[in-house]
């Protein structure tokens, strides 16, 4: 048996790491600046060349992917590897692969975790985990549901990150009460995990979950020339995100089984330390008031024309700048964010441009997706579904719809599949990335517990993304024609 780690001179040489350092490195070259590879070909006979930039960024993706689930160095600085290697390696320009560190959506994430911050500081954290504890009981089975079926609640009015930002610190306080010892344990894990899954979950359901769906939409207005409201939308996926909160729940309850069955006294300890909070203070009412405030024009801004025009990223900014105007929050404060997590949202942003520029990511798609140009409809559904779950765990999945979208909506009226199907599937997996951090906000939110690791994360992401699988194939199967939604074409 081969030691992990050996010790010499004092110093303790980790050749796991050193392997996996060295795995990513060689990826790198060997795809690099191995010799052309062969033009991709869509149902049109058209070609696709992967230039030498995209080989670059199939090389690099290949490398931080690798850094990322074995967190051979910290996360965030894998990150900053992948603008490196675009400016080293003349993949792109420094002005394009660094500025994607700040894009609108790492924006976006920075003023979530801001919100989050403030929920702790202000103690309308504990006051609503007390709350929650009341009423969901002793039991950490059902501890685990209450907290999974607010998450995915959530996610219906305002968007997964923001949700997953402001049930972070409830979720640690709620935590702190199950044991007071340092290190993982299983419900830690649990929750942690479970919440990042059930967020994404929860997410499909309405476009206010996530841009993923309205980007989607629009794609499929364009090509098939109808459109699909909200409010249908709501009605195909609904039951699907919900099938999936309460199966994420027997998931993790089969994995993750907390070591106690209950926490005694734990609803009278929560009713008498919410009453012992006193009444609600200025502070919480004026951080509640900008928090709900940001999030209701955010909501609605879709429904009232005057508001369209809004971004969402300035929206939820203004709730950052007024915390500090207000005094809220202070410098100490500012310092205390999680720039890993900001780092690592900014490296995902980074390569997911990189390979959609470099037309790598459309090289990739149609490659894929042409493979099953031959199969079965339901084959072909499913090899649709299969590619956007996979590409969006490692590019934005706004991305991971762009480039599969378009392709697979081209060759699905020679299979005899109708649109819609082709939308849906695509939008279920797309919404759900189990196995990398960096595949949505609320993932990389839940690893700042310390509960669990990238790989860990990873280990137990591919049996909840076959459960995925399974439940998009009954969808096809069952639930959505049962619905009225047509599977092929007349």
């Amino acid at each position: 048996m081969i030691r992990n780690s050996v010790t010499l001179n004092n110093t303790t040489i980790d050749w796991k790491r050193i392997f996996f350092i060295v795995t990513g490195l060689a990826l790198f070259f060997i795809v690099n600046f191995s010799p052309a590879w062969p033009d991709a070909i869509d149902p049109t006979g058209k070609h696709f060349a992967l230039s030498q930039q995209g080989k670059g960024a199939l090389a690099i993706f290949l490398l931080a992917g690798t850094w990322w689930v074995f967190e051979v160095i910290p996360i965030g600085i894998t990150s900053l590897t992948i603008g490196a290697l675009q400016v080293l390696f003349m993949v792109r320009s420094a002005n394009d692969a660094l500025k994607d560190f700040m894009t609108p959506s790492v924006l976006f994430i920075f003023a979530s975790l801001v919100i989050g911050m403030v929920f702790t500081k202000t103690g309308l954290t504990k006051r609503l985990a007390y709350k929650m504890l009341a009423i969901v009981g002793e039991k950490t089975s059902m501890i685990y549901l209450g907290c999974f079926v607010v998450t995915s609640a959530l996610t219906h009015i305002m968007a997964h990150t923001a949700v997953a930002a402001t049930m972070f610190p409830l979720l640690m306080t709620i935590y702190g009460m199950y044991t007071e010892e340092e290190g993982p344990t299983k419900f830690g894990k649990g929750l942690f995990m479970g919440m990042a899954f059930v967020a994404g979950a929860g997410s499909i359901v309405t476009l206010l979950g996530a841009a993923r769906g309205a980007v989607a939409l629009g794609f499929f207005s364009d090509i098939v020339g109808r459109d699909v409201s909200f409010f249908e939308l709501t009605w195909y996926m609904f039951p699907i995100g919900w099938i999936m909160t309460f199966i994420l729940w027997g998931f993790f309850m089969v994995f993750f089984k907390p070591e106690k069955d209950r926490i005694p006294g734990l609803r009278e300890k929560a009713k008498k330390l919410g009453a012992a909070m006193g009444g609600i203070t200025k502070q919480e009412i004026l951080a509640a008031c900008i928090i709900f405030g940001c999030i209701f024009v955010m909501s609605v801004k879709q429904f009232i024309p005057a508001l369209k025009p809004l971004d969402k990223n300035g929206i939820i900014l203004v709730s950052t700048i007024l915390f500090f105007i207000f005094r809220i929050l202070d410098i100490k404060d500012l310092e205390a964010v999680p720039w890993n997590i900001i780092l690592l949202f900014g490296g995902a942003m980074s390569i997911g441009f990189c390979l959609w520029q470099t037309g790598a990511a459309e090289w990739l798609a149609i490659n894929w997706l042409t493979l099953f140009q031959d199969a079965k409809p339901f084959i072909f559904i499913m090899s649709i579904a299969f590619f956007v779950m996979m590409m969006t765990n490692f590019i934005m999945n706004v991305a991971a719809i762009a480039i599969s979208l378009p392709v697979a909506l081209v060759i699905a009226p020679y299979l005899n599949v109708a649109p819609e199907v082709i939308l849906f599937s695509a939008l279920v997996t797309a919404g759900m990335p189990f196995l990398l951090l960096v595949g949505a906000a609320p993932n990389a939110i839940a690893y700042d517990s310390k509960q669990f690791t990238t790989g860990e994360f990873f280990l137990y992401g591919i049996p909840a993304s076959i459960i995925l699988m399974v439940v998009v194939g009954i969808a096809i199967l069952v639930i959505w024609p049962i619905m009225g939604m047509p599977i092929l074409l007349k």
